[in-house]
């Protein structure tokens, strides 16, 4: 055999080699998706064999955040959530999975949470001009709290079997937004799943899930926003590693307003009608997955240190880091006992 030929071999069988060597050791890729949804945006990262087809994987996320918000949006009149708000009786509503998972979840966190999550409070949030209301020139009396607040209360909400939910009081209207965002994000994790792969970020307006590790192996980062009016949108107060966990953030520093030198922010307490005023800043959860982690972060924001702690605490899988105001103005900071990255 002449040199050349040898030359041919010896190159043909490097280039199997090379390419068992790939194969072998799984070569990975990243794919980043990205698009707009529940009025915010959402970022997702997917960590996938090199020759893994991810054709259409865009697709089938929009058109699913698609399904969650015809469900679940207060801003659609034909959304299922406007219809069961329009119901001015107690006849029973068939609902989608989506909608009754997102109830069921609503209802332990209202158990939990002694009333502090509370999905009835359009009203209330209203009457102080948050949410798509018009803003307050003034402060609302005693009077009106307690006109809106007869007609709150997640108790007055029935999961009937198959899929059914009634109201028993008629003028009960639902809000599902500070947990039907976590849902979301759950939801898209479980669709990427279904497709394939194991290690992936998915994020939507700040909450998060993290599956598996990094393209480089490591865990996955996420962080937490620094809870001031004037820091930057990306500005981090503490980052930690995930796994296969999820995080909600929740806070007052974005949306208050000030009368009369009172500062208004935009938690409502379920159990007064009044916003939280209880120096607390912002609140952060990890669970295992993002619905429970979205609403106990809100429940948490009133509920107020002390009691999110014991809370918490006796929680399995669930952890909080809470940053509250100190009387000098600073942040100070509270974490359960095995939030990720706790010093003491």
């Amino acid at each position: 055999m002449n040199l050349q030929k040898r030359f041919l071999l010896y190159a043909i069988s490097l280039l199997f080699l090379l390419l068992a060597f790939t194969i072998g050791c799984g070569m990975q890729k990243e794919t980043l998706l990205s698009g707009r949804t529940m009025g915010t945006v959402y970022h997702i990262k997917v960590i996938s064999g090199y020759f893994t087809d991810l054709d259409g994987l865009q697709k089938k996320i929009d058109a699913r955040l698609e399904e969650i918000n015809q469900s679940m949006s207060t801003y659609r009149p034909d959304s299922e959530i406007s219809l069961f708000n329009k119901l001015s009786n107690d006849t029973p509503m068939q609902v989608s999975s989506d909608f009754y998972t997102v109830l069921k979840a609503a209802a332990k966190v209202y158990k939990w949470s002694g009333g502090a999550w509370d999905g009835t409070l359009k009203p209330l949030v209203n009457l102080w001009g948050f949410g798509n209301a018009r803003p307050v020139q003034k402060a609302p009396d005693q009077v009106q709290i307690t006109q809106k607040l007869a007609h709150t209360g997640f108790d007055h909400i029935q999961m009937l079997a198959n899929q059914r939910i009634s109201k028993r009081n008629p003028q009960v209207t639902l809000d599902l937004a500070s947990i039907a965002k976590g849902y979301g994000v759950d939801a898209i994790a479980a669709l990427i799943r279904k497709a394939g792969p194991r290690d992936f970020l998915v994020e939507i307006g700040g909450e998060v899930v993290a599956s598996g590790v990094r393209k480089d192996g490591k865990p996955w980062v996420v962080g937490i926003n620094r809870p001031a009016p004037d820091a930057a949108a990306n500005a981090v107060y503490r980052a930690f590693a995930l796994s296969d966990g999820a995080l909600a953030t929740s806070g007052d520093y974005r949306n208050f307003f000030e009368l009369d030198g009172v500062r208004y922010a935009h938690v409502i307490d379920p159990r007064t009608g009044y916003p939280v005023a209880n120096r607390v800043a912002s609140v952060s959860v990890v669970a295992p997955n993002c619905t429970l982690a979205d609403g106990f972060a809100t429940a948490l924001m009133v509920m107020g240190t002390e009691e999110s702690l014991s809370l918490v605490n006796r929680l399995e899988n669930v952890e909080c880091l809470i940053i509250e105001y100190a009387p000098d103005g600073q942040l100070r900071e509270h974490t359960s006992a095995g939030f990720p990255g706790r010093t003491g």
